[in-house]
This record gives structure tokens, C-alpha cells and sequence, in this order.
């Protein structure tokens, strides 16, 4: 059972979203509140998987809450939520760790399936939009560019590989079908891409793939 917490400053937000979660078997919302303080006070109270987290609120903003979440003893997986018109503020959170992010006119199918691969420690880079969103900001920081062009230089053509399906949203499961190759060693190649660019997510890995020019 997937333990989820809703960090919305929206009263009806949380109750749309809570009804949504909770009418999924292996989803229970364990915890709520209404800014990122309260958010860690309840992930401190209470055990969470997986945190929905909104960008704008009073109090606490969703990227500062962010960054807390993460740093906790027992971090739980984070998915900001926002809206077309926070392309920097996306960027910020998910530099902060957030393992990924949805629009808040997501599909609710979209919203489930991104709660489920999140907790199971896949990275929700979908839709399409929401990555160009990501590409817009990032292309004109060129430091950022030759910084990420040095890391990918300590991967191997295999890593590199994986680390390009990877940033496009592909599942374990999925890059070991496409590279012929057993789940467990792209398991084991994602750890050491992890390690040698010195990131703590595949998010954040994405992020420096694209930033490198190895992803479009």
C-alpha cells in the first residue's frame, strides 16, 4: 500500500485529490496540509511514500518544502504540481528532488499511474509538454551546460545509453527491453549513473542529460 500525502493550499484541491487517491486500492492518504509547514510536520508525524505537492502556497512554498521533504531521516518520493505558467518554479523544484511533476489538469488515470511509478522509484517525466517546459528554461544556462557536458564524460557508451532512455520516462523494465538487457543490470547502471553525476534522483539525472545535449 502506497502511503500518500496531499500539500495543497487549495481546500477543494485536496479533497479532489483525496477522493481520487483513495479510490485506488493500492493508494491510502495517510496525511494532509495546507502549506509546506504543515507538510513536514506530517511527514515527520506519519510514515509517506509519495507527497503531491503544489508550488505556490503561503507559509512555505512547494520548492523550500521540497528540498525539507528530502532532507528528512525517511524522505518520501515528491511530485510537484503545477501549472503552464511555472516552467523556472518546476525547474527549482525538481532540482530540490522532486522525482517528478504533473499539471494540475492532468488526466486522473495520469495521476494515478505517476504516483505508482514514483513509488516504485521511476521518475514521471510525462507529458511531453511538461518536459519542453523543462528544455525551455534550461537551454539558455549555458554554465549549466558545459558543467552537465564534464559529467557525462565520466559515464561509459552503455551509461550513456541508459541515461538517454532514461530521460525520456522510460521504466526499468522499459530500457531493458529496448537495450536487450536484463532489468536487474539497468538496475545496476542507474545506480552508478546516479553516483557518477552526483545526483540523488533520475530526475535530476534527466536534467543533466538534456542540459549535455544527449536528449532532445
Amino acid at each position: 500500500m502506497i502511503r500518500a500525502m496531499i500539500v495543497d493550499d487549495d481546500a477543494l484541491v485536496r479533497l479532489g485529490l483525496a477522493d481520487l487517491l483513495n479510490g485506488d486500492q493500492g493508494i491510502e492518504v495517510v496525511a494532509q496540509a495546507a502549506d509546506g509547514l504543515q507538510a513536514i510536520e506530517q511527514a515527520t508525524a506519519h510514515r509517506i511514500d509519495v507527497a503531491l505537492v503544489d508550488v505556490r502556497m503561503p507559509h512555505m512554498d512547494g520548492i523550500t518544502a521540497t528540498a525539507r521533504l528530502r532532507a528528512l531521516p525517511h524522505p518520501p518520493k515528491v511530485i510537484t504540481l503545477t501549472t503552464f505558467d511555472l516552467d523556472e518554479y518546476v525547474y527549482d523544484a525538481l532540482a530540490a528532488g522532486a522525482d517528478g511533476f504533473l499539471l494540475k489538469d492532468t488526466d486522473p488515470a495520469e495521476i494515478l499511474r505517476a504516483v505508482h511509478l514514483v513509488a516504485a522509484g521511476s521518475a514521471m517525466l510525462h507529458p511531453t509538454a511538461a518536459r519542453r517546459l523543462i528544455d525551455r528554461y534550461h537551454a539558455t544556462h549555458q554554465p549549466q551546460v558545459t558543467a552537465a557536458q564534464a559529467r557525462l564524460e565520466r559515464l561509459t557508451p552503455r551509461e550513456r545509453d541508459v541515461l538517454a532512455l532514461l530521460a525520456q520516462g522510460d521504466t526499468n523494465a522499459d530500457i531493458a527491453t529496448r537495450l536487450a538487457m536484463r532489468e536487474s543490470t539497468v538496475k545496476a547502471h542507474v545506480s552508478r549513473i546516479l553516483t557518477a553525476l552526483e545526483v540523488t534522483n533520475r530526475v535530476q539525472a534527466a536534467l543533466v542529460a538534456r542540459d549535455a545535449g544527449l536528449t532532445t
